[in-house]
Formats: structure tokens, sequence, C-alpha cells
């Protein structure tokens, strides 16, 4: 059974326009750049939050200025279409996309609505969504998308007979998935600290500490553990208090508390840190209806088929 939603006031979210850039020809699915309005709700959002990720459910319009985080982003648009641009500048029109973790990338929802995932790439699921993965951005056919369109909009209009939370969030991800899950290839030592850091109630691990859990030095796991996972040990922790912190402003109600139980120094680092990994200010998490839910991944790798 899911906690009562609760609804907050309403966010002011600021953007910043990436830089323009003209059309070169190249491909049907360019589109030029985005007005630059500010990202605003054109509705109620819905938030299913956990200690890892999220969905999002919901419509808007504005820019999402440049922003990169750990985590794999899925958008699939169930009226209207987005546009999306990555490093390149280039905008393209889409209805699904899914972008590797830590690629920095802006979006426009150009007021669809639409449903934002979060994956975590360590869990099961989203190590088989990666190995599918070749561009830093996919545009995702929409003929691929027809089952999460599906599932989704019965989620939303009709929440007692489609599928629970969990297993839509899992359906979507292996619908998008192609082939069969990949052997898990993570270094033991590295899948240990990782098992550590989600148990942890404190996130103020060190480098020092965590090599210690893996019985190396420190200079030898933080070379380990940015070759394993893309991104350096000290990045890392700051994306799981991000993650962190996206639950407890839910519960928590402000910023300032919600710093506190995340392990940030304080308000302005949260802040800062939303605005990089996120692309704007925490704030926007503050309207809307909230469920805190269980993660809906399996971390230790074992896959599980969502019903068809």
């Amino acid at each position: 059974m899911l906690p009562p939603f609760f609804l907050n006031k309403t966010a002011t979210v600021t953007a910043v326009q990436p830089k323009r850039r003209e059309a070169d020809g190249t491909g049907d699915e360019e589109k030029r750049s985005p007005s630059g309005e500010s990202y605003r709700w054109l509705s109620v959002p819905r938030w299913y939050l956990w200690e890892g990720g999220f969905l999002l459910l919901g419509r808007g319009t504005g820019v999402v200025p440049p922003h990169a985080h750990h985590a794999i982003q899925i958008v699939v648009a169930l009226e209207g279409r987005m546009v999306v641009c990555g490093r390149d500048q280039k905008w393209r029109e889409a209805c699904g996309i899914v972008v590797q973790p830590d690629v920095t990338h802006s979006f426009d929802c150009r007021g669809a609505s639409a449903a934002m995932l979060f994956v975590d790439p360590e869990s099961s699921e989203g190590a088989w969504l990666r190995a599918s993965l070749r561009d830093d951005i996919t545009v995702v056919p929409e003929a691929r998308l027809a089952s999460c369109v599906w599932e989704i909009r019965a989620f939303m209009e009709k929440p007692f007979e489609s599928m629970d939370v969990q297993t839509l969030i899992r359906h979507c991800v292996q619908e998008l998935s192609p082939g069969a899950p990949p052997l898990r290839r993570l270094d033991p030592r590295v899948t240990d600290v990782l098992a550590a850091i989600r148990k942890s109630d404190d996130l103020r691990i060190s480098l020092a500490s965590a090599a210690k859990l893996a019985f190396l030095s420190p200079s030898r796991f933080a070379h380990l553990f940015k070759q394993q996972m893309g991104l350096p040990f000290s990045r890392y922790m700051l994306w799981r208090k991000l993650t962190r912190a996206m639950v407890a402003i839910a519960a928590e109600r402000t910023i300032a508390a919600a710093a506190h139980a995340a392990d940030f120094a304080d308000a302005a680092h949260l802040t800062r840190t939303f605005y990089q990994m996120v692309g704007m200010a925490p704030s926007a998490l503050m309207y809307g209806e909230f469920a805190q839910i269980a993660p809906p991944f399996d971390p230790s790798g074992e896959s599980r088929p969502a019903p068809r």
C-alpha cells in the first residue's frame, strides 16, 4: 500500500537557454533550439520516489538547461513530442529518449505529457538497458514505445486495474532493453562498496574508508572505481546524496532539512548540486503529489521479468 499523496505549494524554476547553433541540414530529427522559456509545470506532477531514482508523470514546458547526472534517464511522451540536445548542441525531436549516465544534456517537453524515469545504472535492469545503448542520447522509435505508453496511461487512468508502480517501472525499462540481460561485470570489490553505501545511514563516506572495505589502497581503489563506474568516487557519493535528498525534500518539506538528512554541508550546497545534476532548483520537487516507494530494481543483479 502506497503512502498517501500530499500537495505542496508551486515551485518556481529558472532555466538558462543553451547556446544556439544553426541547423546544418543533417538529419530529419534535427530541430531549432527552443525559445529559452523557463521551465514550468502545466499540470500537477506525480512523483514516485525511492533512494536512487524516481518516476515522474506530468506535463511541462520550457527549457531544462544543460546538466549531467549518474542515472540513466528515460523520457516517454504520452501526448505530444519533446526536443533534446547533447554536447553537440543539436536539438532533435522525439517521442522517447534514453540518456546515458553522466552525459550532459538539455531538453524541452514543449507542452507534452510525459513520463520521466531515473534508473540506477548499477542495478540489474540498468545494466541490461545500458548494454544496448550505443549513443550518448538515443531517440527511441515510436513503435518501440507503444507498450510503455499503453501501460503508463492505464496506470494513470485506472491505477487499481493496472500494474503496481514497481512492476510498471521494471516493465518500461525491460521493454526498452533488447536481447538477454548481460552478465554482471562489476568488480566484486566495487559491488561490495556499493552495497555498503546503500545500507549506510551516513553518506559522509571517505575514499579511504571505501578503499578499506575493498581491501585496497586509496589510490588503487580510486582508479578501480572510476574504471568500473565511469566517474570518480567523490562524484558518485555526491550523486547518492542527491538521490537521498530528493526523497527527503518530499518528506521534510524544506530544502534545509533535506540537506541535513542527505549529509550536504548546507542548503546552498544542495541547491548548487541540484542545478549541476538536474538542471533546476530543488524547489522543483516541492510541487506535486508524492509517494515514496520501495526500490523497483534489484541491486543483486537478478532481473525479474515484468508481466507481458
